[in-house]
């Protein structure tokens, strides 16, 4: 469980490289408008917007990859939440696509990670 949980977790962190790039060089081409549903007009107009969103894909990747380079469980369950609260509000203001393709790989590697956290024992302090 615990090499899921870490599969998982890079999975999440290689999805957001990806977007970094589709939204900070692919916007205007014609991949990035077939990947968000765009045309032409509206990429050439907003391109700049896309690179900053692409932008903050690539700090949640770098976070995850630090969290997992650290061997650090908070860390990695804080950026995998950041993920999937961003993947919600992405499902419910965008595209409802944005909730299998980003919310659910990172719920289901925030379970796994939770799964295979150390626990205190009973009666130790926090």
């Amino acid at each position: 469980m615990k090499t899921l949980a870490l599969a998982l977790t890079a999975l999440v962190a290689l999805e957001h490289l990806g977007f970094l790039g589709l939204e900070m060089f692919a916007w205007t081409l014609p991949i990035g408008q077939t990947a968000f549903h765009t045309t032409a007009e509206f990429a050439a107009s907003t391109a700049a917007l896309a690179a900053n969103q692409g932008l903050y894909n690539g700090f949640l990747a770098a976070g995850l990859v630090f969290a997992l380079w650290r061997g650090d469980i908070a860390l990695r369950l804080f950026f995998l939440g950041c993920v999937v609260v961003a993947g919600l509000f992405g499902a419910a203001t965008a595209f409802v696509d944005i909730l299998f393709v980003q919310a659910l790989p990172a719920a289901l590697a925030f379970a796994a990670t939770l799964a295979v956290r150390p626990r205190a024992a009973p009666g130790s302090p926090p």
